[in-house]
């Protein structure tokens, strides 16, 4: 499979989660998934810290900047800027619903205004010399997805873009908050899928309710890409097999303990730093999901990392308290073999 293949499989950008410390952790199971920022406004890029908004770590590559936003000029600029420092990709949100992102024009609410979007999506595209993609809705409100959909990607298409990530719901600016729209409207992988049969020239990654590898794999006989969220978020540890699985690598899959040790230096030179432990450790309460010992791991993390001065001395506790859970399991299976090997006899 070809290297940069990465849209083959990747990280949705999420408010508040997929910060950097959530990206290294991620990196820290999968070396080939592509991961995304959270959406960062033009306004934003443009006046606010930058480094605190567009900062990364290079061991992230590769890794998407998500843009919101609908004015050209704006777009423009903050696309350059995210090419110039070293972004693989840089991505439009048309797919956020909430309030804030109506109220300034961009998110889902551009659905309506295809038009634009395709615009914006030709400016950056001769803007920059990284790729330039869409993350889109299949549409808003009461619009037919079958129309809203095929006629947003055909617009961008001939501005230029070829990828595109479809979260194969509609969004209802009206009545539904973002939580809610999240879950609410009812999903149609078909119409992504007939999407990427009816455009095969384009890439077609989907997105949307997505929760385990089996099911990424189901889409990948469909589509060129699978975007996982909240799944990727809550489970982490799902991502270890993501190489071999669905990047054929010859690599053995990566447990929660050996990514917990890749994170570590990282955690480390960021305690240095001055960044708190619970900034970090608190992406990482889902590693040991389903494991004896997760409800500690979570506990321990939870309630001591935020301690003022916390250090890796919580994340090692934290590691013991499953690793005494699962040898205790471990005793007890092999006392029910003895008993049920005694019985037989």
């Amino acid at each position: 499979m070809p290297e940069n293949q990465h849209h083959r499989f990747s990280i949705a950008p999420m408010m508040d989660w997929t910060d950097r410390h959530c990206r290294v952790l991620h990196r820290s199971l999968s070396a080939r998934t592509l991961l995304y920022t959270e959406m960062v406004t033009t306004g934003a890029v443009l006046h606010g810290d930058r480094e605190r908004l567009l900062g990364y770590d290079p061991v992230e590559h590769p890794v998407a900047l998500q843009l919101g936003g609908s004015e050209p000029k704006d777009l423009v600029a903050a696309a350059r800027i995210g090419a110039d420092l070293g972004y693989d990709e840089i991505n439009l949100n048309v797919g956020c619903p909430s309030d804030r992102v109506q109220s300034g024009r961009f998110g889902a609410c551009l659905m309506r205004e295809p038009e634009l979007v395709a615009e914006c999506m030709a400016a950056m595209g001769a803007a920059v010399s990284v790729p330039v993609t869409v993350k889109c809705r299949i549409g808003v409100d009461d619009q037919d997805p079958e129309e809203s959909l095929f006629r947003l990607v055909d617009l961008c298409a001939q501005a230029g873009v070829t990828s595109f990530v479809v979260h194969a719901r509609k969004a209802w600016l009206k009545g539904l908050s973002p939580k809610e729209n999240r879950d609410i409207p009812p999903l149609d992988y078909p119409l992504v899928w007939r999407l990427k049969a009816e455009r095969p020239e384009l890439t077609i990654a989907i997105n949307g309710g997505i929760g385990t590898l089996d099911e990424a794999m189901t889409h990948l006989e469909h589509v060129d890409g699978v975007m996982i969220g909240r799944a990727a978020y809550h489970t982490p540890g799902l991502l270890g097999a993501v190489d071999a699985r669905v990047f054929g690598e010859a690599s053995a899959e990566i447990d929660a303990f050996e990514a917990v040790e890749r994170y570590r230096p990282y955690m480390a030179a960021q305690l240095a730093g001055g960044v708190h432990l619970a900034a970090m450790s608190r992406h990482m309460l889902g590693l040991f999901h389903g494991l004896p010992g997760a409800r500690a791991w979570r506990r321990i993390l939870t309630v001591e990392g935020v301690k003022a001065g916390a250090g890796l001395e919580v994340v090692d506790r934290a590691l013991e308290a499953v690793r005494s859970a699962l040898a205790l399991r471990a005793q007890d299976q092999r006392a029910a073999g003895g008993l049920e090997a005694g019985e037989a006899a």
